[in-house]
């Protein structure tokens, strides 16, 4: 962030961040796409909190979210080659990669389906984020209550979720760009889009 301190250079901070996801909490942060709310993965309470505060529906599942790639492959089984190629060439980026899942995936997670979404935002602030906390992964889904549009700064997220959070982060100037990411199914050497977002890709379909 061109050497701009945040909350996130204090380890003290740090330190109580990590007290509060462990503890089942959950937090509003900004991505590249739009802005997000999530919880440890290993917390059942904490996602459990996010379907109670969007009123989601349980049968929609949440996706995970990472810093870096490396973070979120043990939560995958039989990585098929088009998700591997996916993820070295728009990780970071707006594309949610959904492929078969590991057993370190919660079903409460996945509603239950064999299968889990993955993302690198290209967001400074949120990779920092991931970075110092436990896991460096987060359990996500936008930042809005269901049925209404996603949050697209740190305002709509305050007035939409911002009182029934542990905590709304600042963005730092790192804005988010306000389109939904591209959601892909891939299953071994073919793809399908579920949801088009900010990345085109005529070229796998």
């Amino acid at each position: 962030m061109n050497g701009q301190k945040t909350i996130l250079d204090k380890n003290s901070y740090i330190s109580e961040l990590n007290k509060i996801l462990k503890n089942g909490g959950v937090i509003a942060f900004v991505t590249d796409t739009v802005w997000g709310i999530g919880c440890l993965p290993s917390s059942k309470k904490g996602v459990e909190k996010i379907y109670e505060i969007k009123g989601r529906d349980k049968t929609k599942p949440l996706i995970l979210m990472s810093d870096k790639k490396e973070n979120l492959i043990p939560y995958l089984n039989n990585i098929s080659k088009s998700a591997i190629t996916l993820m070295d060439k728009y990780f970071p980026g707006a594309l949610t990669i959904v492929n078969e899942k590991s057993n370190l995936t919660p079903d409460y997670i996945t509603s239950g389906k064999n299968t889990v979404g993955i993302r690198v935002p290209d967001n400074i602030f949120f990779q920092k984020l991931c970075s110092v906390i436990e896991g460096h992964v987060l359990a996500t889904t936008s930042a809005n209550l269901s049925n209404y549009p996603s949050s697209k700064n740190y305002e709509q997220t305050v007035n939409s979720i911002g009182s029934m959070v542990d905590i709304v982060f600042e963005d730092y100037g790192n804005c988010a760009k306000g389109i939904e990411s591209t959601v892909v199914l891939t299953e071994n050497d073919s793809c399908k889009i579920l949801r088009q977002g900010c990345v085109i890709l005529p070229e796998i379909i």
